[in-house]
């Protein structure tokens, strides 16, 4: 059966503006995963159930992909789930992990591989995050954005360019509302000294990151150049958790052109050891001001 903290999550999270589909989508392709194991069955014999690859099945089996209702039922099916209420539940499952996002509108300048960050970015309940060349998406000033995303070889034209500084001021809803996200973020003193555009959009940025450290759902640390190398020092990463007990811990790691999504505890777990590591060794959160300020006054 399926279990009935599962349907209940997937009713509450579908019912949230924040991210439920790709939660929901999360959810289910697991459970499925779980019944394909349960039953002994190999990606292989699954796709051939459906006349999909292994590759397809290991997709849906971690929410990368929508859903088809009939693939959904034929894998039910080979999975010996009988029961009329229980297939019923799935298919609701199905309908509710389909239902558009808000980046959907977007899709059109939105990377596939980015699309499930976004849904499971909407959904965090806790996002910690390292950075090394950039200040984080959601800290991001409009000028700071748009100066960073002319960088990129894919960009064609300045309407593209501003759809995507648009999507991305989209995303900072998430640090606001009624149940904003709790933000912890872990920046490299070269992101706040790297040039994008002129000083005087750097000293905004600066300015804008004084503002938001004060919100009391954001944590922000700076690592100072004098510290010299840290655990952290193989790349900026991002660590996902999820209100819904169901759903482990995200590791996200965004390359030129893709991204790595880790969620087995091995992976999750040294990350989040390096992360705890990391930011033992930076400076408090209480000293971000001072440095900032100093920061923004050694520009000219």
């Amino acid at each position: 059966m399926l279990p009935a903290e599962d349907s209940a999550t997937a009713g509450r999270v579908h019912g949230d503006a924040h991210g439920g589909s790709t939660v929901v989508r999360v959810l289910l392709g697991a459970h499925l995963r779980r019944l394909r194991t349960a039953k002994g069955l190999s990606p292989e014999e699954a796709g051939r159930a459906i006349r999909a690859s292994p590759a397809k099945i290991s997709r849906i089996e971690v929410g990368q992909i929508h859903f088809k209702t009939r693939e959904v039922t034929d894998l039910l099916t080979l999975y010996g789930v009988q029961d009329p209420q229980e297939r019923a539940t799935f298919i609701a499952l199905v309908e509710c992990a389909n239902v558009p996002g808000w980046w959907q509108e977007y899709e059109d300048v939105l990377p596939d591989w980015f699309e499930l960050y976004l849904g499971l970015e909407e959904g965090a309940s806790i996002i910690r995050s390292y950075e090394l060349q950039f200040v984080p998406g959601l800290l991001q000033t409009e000028d700071y954005a748009r100066d960073v995303i002319q960088l990129s070889r894919t960009v064609t034209s300045t309407a593209e360019i501003d759809r995507r500084v648009a999507m991305r001021m989209r995303r900072q809803q998430r640090l606001t509302g009624p149940t904003p996200l709790r933000f912890w973020g872990v920046l490299d003193e070269a992101a706040l000294r790297r040039p994008y555009g002129d000083p005087k959009t750097l000293r905004a940025q600066i300015t804008h990151l004084l503002e938001i450290a004060e919100l009391p759902n954001v944590t922000l640390q700076v690592v100072p150049l004098t510290q010299g190398g840290h655990p952290a020092a193989g790349g900026p990463f991002s660590l996902l958790r999820f209100a819904e007990t169901q759903l482990p811990d995200v590791v996200y790691l965004e390359h030129l052109h893709s991204a790595c999504y880790l969620d087995k505890y091995d992976d999750t777990d040294c990350y989040m050891e390096i992360m705890g590591e990391l930011c033992v060794q930076a400076p408090p959160p209480a000293a971000t001001p001072e440095q900032l300020v100093s920061l923004r006054d050694d520009l000219c």
